[in-house]
Order: C-alpha cells, then sequence, then structure tokens
C-alpha cells in the first residue's frame, strides 16, 4: 500500500511539473524568426565574441534586425559572408582573409631583459612593474594573455624566446587576441601580405640597437630601396602602402636588423614564353632591377635578379611572360648593368 501512495505521489508530481514547464516554455518561448535562424545555421557557432556580440546566437540576431553588418561575423570570413548575404538579399563584395601578426621580433635572445621577472604569468601585472622586464617598452612581454584567450588554439608562446607565435592556418581572424595585448604588438593584417614591417620603436638607431637588435634604427634604406614608392617614413619606421607595394622584398633584403620582414620562400620569378616573345624590350626597359636580358628583335631571357615584381608581365603586349614561384633564392648580382651615357670630353687648358 506505501509503494502504491508513492507512486501515486510521484506521478501526480510530474504531471504537475509537466503542465508547469510547458506553460513556462510557452510564455517564455523565443518568437520565430526564420531569418534569424537562417543566419544562425550559417554562422560557424565558435562563439568566440569576435563580433562583439554574444555569441553566434547575439549576432545572428543582430544581423537579422539591421544592426549588423552581413559580414560582422570575422571568422567565417568571406565564405559565411556570402551565405548570410544571399539570406539577407543583400550583395557581398569578396574581401580577403586576415590573420593576427606580431609585430615585435624581441624575444629574449634579441631583446635585453632588464631583470628577471618572478611575478603572476599576465601581462598586465608585468608590465605595471617597471613598465615591463624587457629593454624594448614597445616589445611583446610573452607571458601568453594572448594564448590564453585564443579559442582556436592557434597562438603559442615560444619557451625559449618567450615570444608570441601565431599559427596562420589556425588563426580565425576573431582579434581576441588584438583586445587582450596591452602592449598592442598584435595585429590584423591580410594573409597575402608577403612583406611586413614588425617593429613599432620609433626611437632612433643607436638608442634601438642598445635595447633590440632586431629593431627598427630608422635608416630609411627601405625606402630608398623601394622602386615603386610603396614606404614612406612616418615618425622614423617605414610605413608601407600594400596598394602600392609589389612584394619585391628588396626592402626586406637592404634592412640591416631584419625588422623589415618579407616571406622570400613565396617570391616569385618572372618567365618568358620563348615561342610568343619578338623581342620588343618593352619588358626591359621596364624592368627596374636588370634582370631581363636580349637586345631588339632578339628573344629575351629572365635572370636570378628578378624580384617578381610583375611589373613585365603587366607591360608585356605579347601576354608572354607569367609569374611562377622561384627554385632558388635571388642573385642580384647578375643584374645586366646599364651602360653609361657617354660622357662630354673635359675642357683643355691651355698648356701656357
Amino acid at each position: 500500500m506505501e509503494i502504491l501512495k508513492a507512486v501515486l505521489v510521484l506521478g501526480g508530481l510530474g504531471a504537475v511539473f509537466g503542465v508547469l514547464l510547458t506553460w513556462v516554455a510557452k510564455v517564455f518561448a523565443v518568437p520565430k524568426n526564420p531569418v534569424r535562424d537562417a543566419v544562425r545555421e550559417a554562422l560557424p557557432g565558435a562563439n568566440c565574441g569576435g563580433c562583439g556580440y554574444p555569441g553566434c546566437d547575439g549576432c545572428a540576431e543582430a544581423i537579422a534586425s539591421g544592426r549588423a553588418a552581413v559580414t560582422a561575423c570575422p571568422v567565417g570570413g568571406s565564405d559565411v559572408a556570402r551565405k548570410i548575404g544571399e539570406i539577407m538579399g543583400v550583395a557581398v563584395n569578396e574581401t580577403e582573409r586576415k590573420v593576427a601578426t606580431v609585430i615585435c621580433q624581441g624575444g629574449t635572445d634579441r631583446c635585453r631583459v632588464k631583470f628577471k621577472y618572478l611575478g603572476i604569468q599576465d601581462c598586465n601585472a608585468a608590465a605595471i612593474i617597471q613598465d615591463g622586464n624587457k629593454a624594448c617598452q614597445y616589445a611583446c612581454l610573452g607571458l601568453g594573455n594572448c594564448e590564453r584567450v585564443c579559442s582556436f588554439d592557434a597562438i603559442r608562446v615560444n619557451p625559449h624566446t618567450r615570444l608570441v607565435e601565431v599559427d596562420p592556418k589556425k588563426c580565425q581572424s576573431c582579434g581576441r587576441c588584438i583586445d587582450e595585448c596591452p602592449r598592442k604588438v598584435l595585429e590584423l593584417r591580410p594573409e597575402s601580405q608577403l612583406v611586413n614591417m614588425l617593429c613599432r620603436n620609433p626611437e632612433m638607431g643607436k638608442n634601438v640597437s642598445q635595447k633590440c637588435s632586431a629593431g627598427c634604427i630608422g635608416c630609411e634604406r627601405c625606402a630608398k630601396a623601394c622602386k615603386f614608392d610603396a614606404i614612406t617614413i612616418v615618425n622614423h619606421l617605414p610605413v608601407i602602402d600594400h596598394d602600392k607595394c609589389r612584394s619585391c622584398m628588396v626592402c626586406a633584403e637592404v634592412c640591416p636588423s631584419g625588422a623589415m620582414k618579407a616571406i622570400f620562400e613565396d617570391r616569385l620569378i618572372a618567365e618568358i614564353d620563348q615561342d610568343k616573345c619578338v623581342g620588343c624590350t618593352l619588358c626591359k626597359r621596364t624592368c627596374q632591377f636588370g634582370a631581363i636580358e636580349g637586345e631588339l628583335k632578339q628573344k629575351h631571357l629572365v635572370n636570378d635578379a628578378c624580384t617578381g615584381c610583375g611589373a613585365c608581365a603587366e607591360k608585356c603586349p605579347k601576354k608572354c611572360i607569367t609569374m611562377k614561384p622561384r627554385e632558388k633564392a635571388r642573385d642580384p648580382r647578375v643584374a645586366v648593368k646599364v651602360e653609361a651615357q657617354t660622357a662630354k670630353p673635359a675642357a683643355q687648358t691651355d698648356p701656357a
């Protein structure tokens, strides 16, 4: 009899709670919004907060209501933006994927350490004590704040140099590491950007070199070497105009400290189709690096001085020049020398 009473009581409680839950579900139910639901389905579901909203649900709500652009999700990139654009009936322009870039090369092997830091392993805490333990006030402190907030395992601190390293394949452009860094040594930059300035210290020469061997010393060699006027000096630091930059990488070649960094492994070289070349010499006259050989009405050849800038390919009227990956490093010493203009004879002096 006691067991039967217990079963009846539990059954009754279950029925009451079931009715109560049904009522609560109806009262507090979120109204269905087909557009919002479709947008939410298109989002990657990372819930990283990189869009500035509380997770993908918040982002979907904002996009569907018109409070956010269809490109609001930085993780999804162009593919997700295109899908959302189709849902919202909005045309989406192709955007280039960006990755977090460390604007510092001042690890403990290059940047002088003022003292041994034994405090809390937190960049904000370390920055309070004498402006950090590294001599350069713009250097990465390497205590891993960015690594801890990264939801994609794209950041690690090198245990030997105490410098942050980013895996571009894993980076999802959410920007959380950038917001977290107290030194602002992280920045989102286009993935295809092969030449980067990796120093933020605006001090000059000796002051920089005494602190870090990889810092920009303001020598301006990069700006002088650039044939495309893509580099200007602002506050003693080179600034690259990537609309003008042709990734010739000569600026990185001449940089004495390595502050100007280039991905030389991705450098290209021009190749001339000998069957199509008519020897017009337009490519040779266009090349500013002495990398094309050949006389008028002769087949032209590209030598190892080629920087891969692609200017010759654009100018070729026969479209017989293609850019391909290099198999060996560039050698500027083989450049064709420009013939010096004939100097005027010096005026003869009167022997008398």
